[in-house]
């Protein structure tokens, strides 16, 4: 076994039974459990301690709210007890996970999946706890994958056929556009299969796209371990074109974001995010969730009103209260008062005028040109809080000067 347990005071922990508690944790957020809802039930009502893991590949530099779902989960288990580990895919991620990709995945190297690992703990640290009676752990999965012969990974392969893993669905439709799949992406689910027997675990979390992987988990470690392991998936976070809060679909939101910058970006989701907003990423009861539902669906509660809500208790399970209210504050300034924030990042410039268009690229308020002058098209513009309209025009610059772009960019002229 690679990994076992050194701390003699985890296993004298008591371990939490409560049904009502056990049943929380395995219905909120919670899409599918395997083998049952009912067998999970049972294992830790038993007063069984579990070790259970959720795993994070890293092809980023930042963990995500998508992220968070996952890690409040096991947090939860936590709570109750329970051993969790967070596992660093420093193998597999230099694979790379080919779920639900159109196309195959850039292979990183090692020194590069540990870059974008390196501040992964810091980011967690914000819903799990690294230390006190019954820390969170965190390990990387080259620790027992690097150590695979290539007569071992044959024999591991020999426990899955091609045709379980082409018949998934991005397979599919990369045969049907003629698109190629390289065999490295066929062992992904075998790599993070071994994960399991690596750790020797109870039960893996995670997203309900990572289903089929899970349970390529489970069925080798009861091949190799003649033991079972439950499988607990995830509902997602998506917006209202069923697409996945995430670094691919571009409507991300990083844990590393400052607490005004999460809060700003929650409130501009579509309503139909609020409920699973709530249920996902708060601690707000279930009770509470469907009272604020059955408002919103009956109209006796203002949208924007609730959403805020939910952006306050999100900031403050990851920054706590007083940040939480500086960003509601902050928040409010901006939108309600139509007043530019107290803090705003400043930038010098150089030149006594400057083209409007190249001043917006300098100061990164637009990535290019072309952006730039779409964003002055559609009145995305301001300079201290005047609406510019013409895109060919030239700013003199004097210090103090405040840019504004779209509702939440800022930049003031320190020159």
């Amino acid at each position: 076994m690679f990994f076992q347990l050194k701390d003699a005071k985890l296993k004298m922990m008591k371990i939490e039974t409560d049904p009502k508690k056990v049943n929380e944790v395995l219905t909120r957020g919670v899409e599918n459990i395997y083998p049952s809802y009912k067998e999970l039930e049972a294992a830790m009502l038993s007063g069984k301690k579990l070790r259970l893991y959720c795993g994070y590949d890293p092809s980023a530099p930042t963990l995500h709210i998508g992220h968070m779902i996952t890690l409040r989960k096991l947090a939860q288990f936590q709570s109750l007890g329970h051993e969790v580990i967070m596992l660093i895919g420093d193998f597999t991620g230099m694979i790379g996970d080919p779920t639900d990709k159109k196309a195959t995945r850039k292979r990183l190297t090692r020194k590069e999946v540990l870059e974008n690992s390196k501040n992964y703990k810091k980011q967690a640290s914000r819903v799990l706890k690294f230390n006190g009676s019954n820390p969170a752990k965190i390990l990387y999965n080259s620790q027992w994958s690097d150590k695979l012969s290539f007569i071992k990974l044959i024999e591991l392969a020999s426990n899955f056929t091609v045709q379980q893993m082409i018949a998934r669905d991005m397979f599919q439709e990369r045969i049907k556009n003629k698109k190629p799949i390289y065999l490295h992406e066929f062992l992904y689910p075998l790599a993070q299969a071994y994960d399991s027997v690596g750790m020797n675990v109870d039960l893996e979390i995670g997203g309900r796209d990572q289903i089929f992987n899970m349970l390529c988990g489970r069925e080798l470690i009861k091949i190799i371990k003649k033991k079972e392991k439950f499988v607990l998936g995830t509902k997602l976070l998506v917006d209202p074109a069923g697409k996945k809060m995430g670094k691919t679909e571009g409507n991300i939101i990083n844990l590393n974001n400052k607490p005004e910058e999460i809060y700003g970006k929650i409130m501009a989701w579509s309503d139909g995010l609020i409920a699973p907003g709530f249920e996902f990423l708060t601690d707000v009861s279930m009770e509470k969730i469907k009272e604020l539902s059955n408002d919103l669906e009956r109209k006796k509660a203002n949208p924007r009103d609730v959403k805020a809500k939910l952006a306050r208790e999100i900031v403050m399970s990851c920054y706590g209260e007083k940040e939480a209210e500086k960003a509601e504050r902050g928040f409010d300034r901006v939108f309600k008062e139509k007043k530019a924030p107290l803090k705003i990042p400043e930038i010098e410039i150089l030149e006594k005028q400057i083209p409007l268009l190249d001043l917006l690229v300098k100061t990164k308020l637009a990535g290019s040109k072309s952006e730039a002058k779409r964003l002055v098209l559609q009145n995305g513009i301001k300079i201290n809080g005047k609406l510019q309209k013409d895109w060919k025009e030239t700013v003199q610059i004097k210090r103090g000067l405040i840019l504004q772009a779209g509702k939440r960019k800022f930049i003031k002229i320190s020159r």
